[in-house]
């Protein structure tokens, strides 16, 4: 128990007084549900005793209530157990908890197993997982020990259980043989749990992926509603030996509500603004961010539209124009508009500037390819829409969604001051890349 309570705090990045025997927490999960997005539970395992899927209903109950598929809640009491879920991918994860135990925690743990999928099958579908099944069960079986976490690292991870391939499936298949390995992980002996020991490259190279993802919605004179943005910083570091890395900001102080890797030393964070780990091998997520303020918050595109109906006409007016607003010169790139348009709408005749654009009379649902805006001649779809005879004017114009990519500029203003390397002689090739894309950004007309 000691080990664990030791292993587990290292990992979670808790203190260890949250990981005595006597606490709520070490009665964990007790049985998972993978539920996907028709309400058929596809795979369930369970670390005690089984627990009848009949506890689902509540769940059930739940999921009809909620108007989206995220609203339902995270956390479902029932008379003996609790129901803690996540969504992901389209799939609910289901966890079943007998007693008490701090919700976050479990959620965390869920989001970790999804992470997991995805890092070993590439995309975490119902598919993915099906086809995958046995591996799928040895992952649940060493990420939980009687329903206690144990390794949730990738690196552990991969050492204990390989990661499936065809010729890997096939053998398998002839020799009833499994992915689990013969041997014991190095990386349980490691200082650190998410770095294994002994790690050599050629080429020792570290890159660093700033991606920010920004929602807005803006009203039909231009002015921000709302506008918030969901950063992360990616790492990919390929790095001999046990690299003592340190990652410094220009302006630290934009990030809010800040999510890091168990590598981060977070005094130091909270003292110096600094971001000192010790990386795990290969690819993994350092760290996570909020922008929240409006005032910091730039919105890239503008939106100049024309979209009229009038009462008793069977014609409408339809104009779009698109222009960058500032991204600092650079391109915006990977456009794309949608709109859904009023049920009275029959057809469309509109004329693209660039790109080509799409109407389905069944869906009512406009799409516009647009690509790359080039800011010396905007583009633009202009032209009518068909109404029906007789037709009420809609009570309310379409809202306008878009969808874009900017490369090599983050539009927090956040900007990479310097990377350094101590605990290793040799000199890594070092690379920073930033990229903005549009989350739920949305105009109204």
């Amino acid at each position: 128990m000691e080990k664990w309570t030791r292993d587990c705090s290292r990992q979670f990045g808790k203190e260890k007084k949250y990981w005595g025997p006597d606490c709520a927490i070490s009665r964990m999960i007790h049985s998972l549900f993978l539920v996907n997005s028709s309400g058929d539970i596809f795979l369930e395992k369970h670390w005690k005793s089984v627990v009848s899927r009949s506890v689902c209903d509540y769940f059930f109950e739940a999921q009809e209530r909620a108007s989206e598929p995220e609203n339902v809640p995270p956390v479902i009491p029932t008379p003996h157990h609790y129901l803690i879920s996540v969504l992901r991918h389209r799939i609910y994860f289901v966890a079943v908890i007998q007693s008490e135990v701090p919700p976050l925690f479990v959620i965390e743990f869920l989001h970790r197993v999804v992470d997991t999928f995805q890092d070993y099958f590439g995309v975490c579908t119902e598919a993915a997982i099906k086809d995958n099944v046995v591996v799928v069960y040895e992952l649940l079986e060493e990420m939980l020990d009687n329903g206690f976490p144990l390794a949730t690292e990738s690196n552990i991870l991969k050492e204990l259980i390989k990661p499936p391939t065809i010729l890997r499936t096939v053998v398998n298949t002839i020799t009833g043989s499994t992915n689990v390995g013969e041997q014991l992980p190095t990386g349980q002996l490691s200082v650190v749990p998410w770095r294994r020991t002994g790690v050599k490259y050629t080429n020792n190279e570290a890159y660093f992926d700033v991606v920010e993802e920004i929602d807005a919605i803006i009203d039909k004179s231009g002015s921000t509603i709302t506008a918030e943005i969901q950063g992360v910083i990616d790492a990919c570091v390929k790095l001999t030996g046990m690299p003592d890395l340190t990652l410094s900001f220009m302006n630290p102080r934009l990030l809010d509500d800040v999510s890091f890797h168990p590598c981060v030393r977070f005094k130091r964070w909270e003292a110096e603004r600094i971001l000192s780990f010790i990386p795990p091998d290969g690819n993994f997520r350092l760290l996570s961010y909020h922008v929240s303020s409006q005032n910091l918050v730039a919105i890239p595109v503008y939106v100049k539209h024309n979209i009229t109906f009038r009462e008793g006409s069977s014609q409408g007016r339809f104009e779009l124009t698109l222009g960058p607003k500032q991204t600092m010169g650079k391109a915006v790139e990977s456009v794309l508009v949608s709109s859904q348009l009023p049920r009275g709408v029959l057809n469309t005749n509109l004329n693209p500037s660039q790109g080509t654009y799409t109407f389905d009379p069944v869906t009512k649902l406009l799409s516009w390819d647009v690509g790359k805006i080039n800011p010396q001649k905007l583009p633009s779809l202009k032209g009518s829409m068909s109404l029906q005879a007789g037709a009420s004017k809609p009570d309310e114009n379409p809202t306008i969604n878009i969808q874009f990519k900017i490369q090599q500029m983050a539009i927090s203003g956040l900007k990479v001051n310097r990377l350094d390397m101590y605990g290793e002689k040799y000199k890594p090739f070092k690379g920073i890349k930033y990229m903005t894309k549009a989350g739920k950004f949305q105009v109204r007309t």
